[in-house]
C-alpha cells in the first residue's frame, strides 16, 4: 500500500528528554531486555527439552514466550539507541514495519491467554474429556487461529495509519510507532479510522476477556476440589490481569500532556515488564518446570 505523505521519515521523542536520565534509563532497560531473553528462551529450551513437559498447557506457554520475546524485540532495541543516540530517527517503512508487528504479536498474545484459559477451564471442569478436547490437532488449530487471527488484526491497524497523509510535524511523542500518537500527527482526517482502530480492539478485547471470564468463573465452581490445577489458575490469572490491566490503560486515549507522560509509563509496563514477567510467574513456584531445570542441569553436569 503507497501513503501519499511528504514525510518520510519519523522522530521518537522517547521516554524523556532529560540528558541526565538517558544513560540510567539504557541501562535499566537493557537489563530489562536481557532478563526478558534469557527467562523467556530458557523456558522454551526447558519445553523443548523435557518430554513430560510436552502437555497442551506447555505448549501454549511456549507460544506465550516465542510471542513475549518477539514482541520486545521489535521495538527495544531501537528503544536502546534512542537513548544514546543524539538523533532518534526511525524511516517511514521502518515506523510501519514497526507498528505491524507490534500489533500482530499483542493481538496474538490476547488469543494465546484466551486458549490458555479455555485449556484451564477443560483441565479442570471437563478432566475426562481433557485429552480429547485438547488434542495435538486442537492445540494446532488454536495457536494457528490465533496467529492468522493477530496477522488480520496487523494488517487492518497498518493499512489503516497508512491510508493518513503526514504533512506538518514528524515528531512522534513516545519510544515507539503506535496507533494514537501517528493519529495526532496526521494532517487528514482521522474520524473513519479511529471508529476501525475502536472497532478491531474492541472485537479484540471484549471477546477475548469474555472468553477467559466464562472459563475462570465456571473453574470457580469446580477449583476447590482440584487443588492439582490451582497453581496454574493463579498464574494465568496473573498474567492476564497483568496484561490487559496496562493494555487498556495505554490504549484509553487522553490529550492532555500530562497524560500523555502516564501513557508512556502504562506502555512501559505492558510491553516490558509484563514479558519480563512471565517466564518468572509461570516457573518461580512451578514444580514441573523446577523438575526440568534439575533434569537439564544433571544432563550439563555428567
Amino acid at each position: 500500500m503507497e501513503n501519499a505523505s511528504s514525510v518520510s521519515e519519523f522522530i521518537l521523542m522517547g521516554l524523556t528528554d532529560q540528558p541526565k536520565l538517558q544513560i540510567p534509563l539504557f541501562s535499566l532497560f537493557l537489563l530489562n531486555y536481557v532478563v526478558t531473553v534469557v527467562g523467556n528462551l530458557w523456558l522454551m529450551i526447558l519445553i523443548c527439552l523435557n518430554s513430560h513437559l510436552h502437555t497442551p498447557m506447555y505448549f501454549y506457554l511456549f507460544n506465550l514466550s516465542f510471542i513475549d520475546l518477539c514482541y520486545s524485540s521489535v521495538f527495544t532495541p531501537k528503544m536502546l539507541m534512542n537513548f544514546i543516540s543524539n538523533r532518534n530517527v526511525i524511516s517511514f517503512t521502518g515506523c510501519m514495519s514497526q507498528l505491524f508487528f507490534f500489533c500482530f504479536f499483542v493481538n496474538s498474545e490476547c488469543y494465546v491467554l484466551t486458549a490458555m484459559a479455555y485449556d484451564r477451564y477443560v483441565a479442570i471442569c471437563k478432566p475426562l474429556l481433557y485429552t480429547m478436547a485438547m488434542s495435538p490437532q486442537v492445540c494446532s488449530l488454536l495457536m494457528s487461529g490465533s496467529y492468522v487471527m493477530g496477522f488480520a488484526g496487523a494488517i487492518v491497524h497498518t493499512g489503516s495509519i497508512m491510508t493518513l497523509i503526514f504533512c506538518d510535524s514528524n515528531i512522534i511523542n513516545h519510544y515507539l510507532c503506535d496507533i494514537f500518537p501517528l493519529l495526532q500527527l496526521s494532517c487528514s482526517s482521522t474520524y473513519a479510522n479511529e471508529i476501525v482502530v475502536s472497532a478491531v480492539v474492541g472485537t479484540v478485547i471484549i471477546l477475548s476477556s469474555l472468553i477467559i471470564f466464562i472459563s475462570y468463573a465456571l473453574i470457580l465452581f469446580n477449583i476447590l476440589h482440584v487443588s492439582s490445577s490451582k497453581g496454574w489458575s493463579k498464574y494465568h490469572i496473573t498474567t492476564v490481569s497483568l496484561f490487559y490491566g496496562f493494555g487498556l490503560l495505554t490504549h484509553v486515549k487522553l490529550q492532555s500532556s500530562r497524560f500523555v507522560e502516564q501513557g508512556k509509563f502504562f506502555t512501559v509496563f505492558s510491553t516490558n515488564v509484563v514479558p519480563m514477567l512471565n517466564p518468572l510467574i509461570y516457573s518461580l513456584r512451578n514444580k514441573d518446570v523446577k523438575i526440568a531445570v534439575k533434569t537439564v542441569l544433571r544432563r550439563i553436569t555428567n
